[in-house]
């Protein structure tokens, strides 16, 4: 049976995720003055922790190209404060969510939802959870819409943050994480986007080092070993995940699946990125 961890991940990430995938977000980080996309996005999800240096983001980040993170950080606070920025994205978040939903952004069923949210959000334990930690210190809004998306937020980087740590324990590092993440979409290492900032000769470097620890093989595919891991860490970042909705009960979580289906298939019906049904 499908745990409650992989059940509620299918709700809160595309519910999280308006704030990558809709516009309202970036036109309201852009009238704070940021003119292209990675500076808004380093800008917006780092904001929980202040203004940190450069390394401190690139490892709770964790996977991201050398040099990616300290080209925007903390150039990125001469542009806006945190708390600008912070308040920017909820509101374009918001904004897209209502867009979205129509007169199913009013409905009880969010109010529910939110409430259920929260209450599994801040039920979490944040030891080691360094972004969860920073967007837990925020003030929870009000308006049910709004306070869906941030318990949204805190579930999905409470969720990062695990996997961050399933990922380090199984001694993966940023980059070969994207090319697992590839393979286990069944897309080749290459045509997944967030290997583009690798030169091809950095790319065969990555896949090199995985293919000599017999977990990819010479056709840049999983071996069973390979697979195996993966797999097993998906699973791990489920468990750390766990903790977090030992506070619901079995009917809360099935309020929460029926509740949200109608919701997160209209997210997911917006989403241009969508590759699955």
């Amino acid at each position: 049976m499908e745990s409650v961890a992989r059940r509620l991940k299918e709700l809160f990430v595309p519910i999280h995720e308006v704030a990558y995938m809709a516009d309202e977000p970036d036109v309201e980080l852009q009238a704070l003055g940021y003119e292209s996309y990675w500076p808004l996005y380093f800008a917006s999800r780092s904001a929980p922790l202040g203004r940190v240096p450069a390394e401190v983001v690139d490892a709770l980040f964790y996977n991201f190209a050398p040099g990616e993170v300290a080209a925007q950080i903390p150039s990125v606070w001469e542009v806006a404060t945190p708390e600008a920025v912070l308040a920017a994205r909820q509101r374009g978040c918001v904004a897209a969510l209502r867009r979205i939903l129509g007169d199913l952004a009013d409905s009880p069923v969010i109010a529910r939802s939110a409430e259920l949210f929260t209450k599994a959000a801040f039920s979490a334990p944040m030891e080691g959870r360094m972004l969860y930690a920073g967007l837990r210190s925020l003030p929870v809004p009000e308006e049910p819409l709004a306070r869906l998306w941030h318990s949204a937020t805190l579930l999905r980087e409470h969720r990062g943050d695990g996997h961050t740590a399933a990922l380090v324990a199984a001694g993966i590092n940023g980059q070969e994480s994207h090319v697992l993440q590839a393979l286990y979409s069944d897309m080749k290492p290459r045509e997944f986007g967030r290997l583009d900032p690798l030169t091809d000769d950095q790319l065969t470097t990555v896949i090199d080092g995985l293919r000599r620890r017999g977990l990819v093989d010479d056709a840049d595919a999983f071996t069973p070993a390979g697979r195996k891991l993966r797999t097993e860490i998906e699973e791990l970042t489920d468990t750390l995940a766990a903790p977090a909705y030992t506070c619901l009960e079995p009917h809360e979580v099935d309020e929460l699946v029926t509740g949200l289906a109608p919701v997160v298939a209209k997210v997911n019906a917006d989403n241009p990125f969508l590759t699955t049904p």
